[in-house]
């Protein structure tokens, strides 16, 4: 007799849940093994990266299994807002979307379409045959779908900055996801994600947020810059990656017990 599974909750039910902002961090070496000691940190989110990462399918796939035994909510961002990639994704068992470079209402329309099925979107169906229903084992899958999905958006250019009260409002956006540094560089102040305009600008997506009630996170890698995010009310900040993290902490090693090179150019923050 098949078992009937209860879906988990999704990032749009852990963030509506939160009495405090939630804090997570990049997986983004492609390793499933790096991603479930990630997920055993203690951390809220663990965001796999299917961007800026050497990963695909496959990878994505083990990744979610091995994240899947801890409480941390994994939030999968695509490579590109393509409703074939999205519908792969969902199909392989990701349940919290990330749409990177949306700069519009029309994209952000499109996207909330591309992850729900007919009548209310254009993901093709493909369910039973797919890990997102465990097989049919969850009950009522196809009806449920919108239900059991969450989709967040980015927002990394002046043109999305311009839209951001709008693309807040769009039905099906449940969260927003500000990227200083790609947002920096549209801004034409390329690698100064800490400058004080785009710190501004972040802050401003937040109000507009808030205003339209969807919650909107950033990636703030400097702890005094995300505890600044927060106190303006960023709903999830993203503090860290395991690629930075370990590039540093080898760093601190080899100064700890060899010392500096003075010819050695300085690490570049993220």
């Amino acid at each position: 007799m098949p078992i009937h599974l209860t879906p988990t909750p999704t990032f749009a039910d852990r963030l509506r849940a939160a009495d405090r902002a939630l804090f997570g961090m990049w997986s983004c070496a492609g390793s499933p093994l790096v991603a479930e000691i990630c997920a055993g940190s203690g951390l809220d989110i663990v965001l796999i990266d299917g961007e800026h990462s050497p990963i695909g399918l496959e990878s994505i796939l083990a990744q979610l299994q091995a994240v899947a035994a801890y409480p941390a909510v994994p939030l999968v961002r695509a490579p590109i807002g393509d409703p074939v990639i999205l519908k792969q994704l969902l199909d392989l068992g990701a349940q919290n979307l990330l749409v990177p470079m949306v700069d519009g209402v029309s994209q952000a329309e499109a996207m909330v379409r591309a992850v729900r099925y007919p009548p209310l979107g254009v993901r093709g169906v493909g369910s039973a045959l797919a890990r997102s229903s465990r097989w049919s084992r969850i009950p009522d899958y196809l009806a449920r779908a919108h239900e059991l999905v969450s989709l967040t958006v980015q927002i990394e250019t002046t043109e999305g900055l311009a839209a951001a009260a709008d693309i807040a409002a769009v039905d099906g956006v449940d969260a927003i996801l500000v990227g200083p540094a790609d947002l920096a560089a549209s801004m034409g102040l390329l690698g100064q994600q800490n400058h004080p305009d785009v710190v501004a600008a972040v802050e401003d997506v937040i109000r507009a947020g808030r205003a339209a009630g969807t919650p909107v996170g950033v990636n703030a890698f400097d702890p005094a810059t995300a505890d600044r995010y927060v106190a303006a009310g960023a709903a999830y900040v993203l503090v860290g990656s395991d690629v930075t993290l370990l590039a540093r902490a080898s760093e601190g090693l080899a100064t700890r017990f060899i010392g500096d090179d003075p010819a050695a150019p300085a690490p570049a923050s993220y």
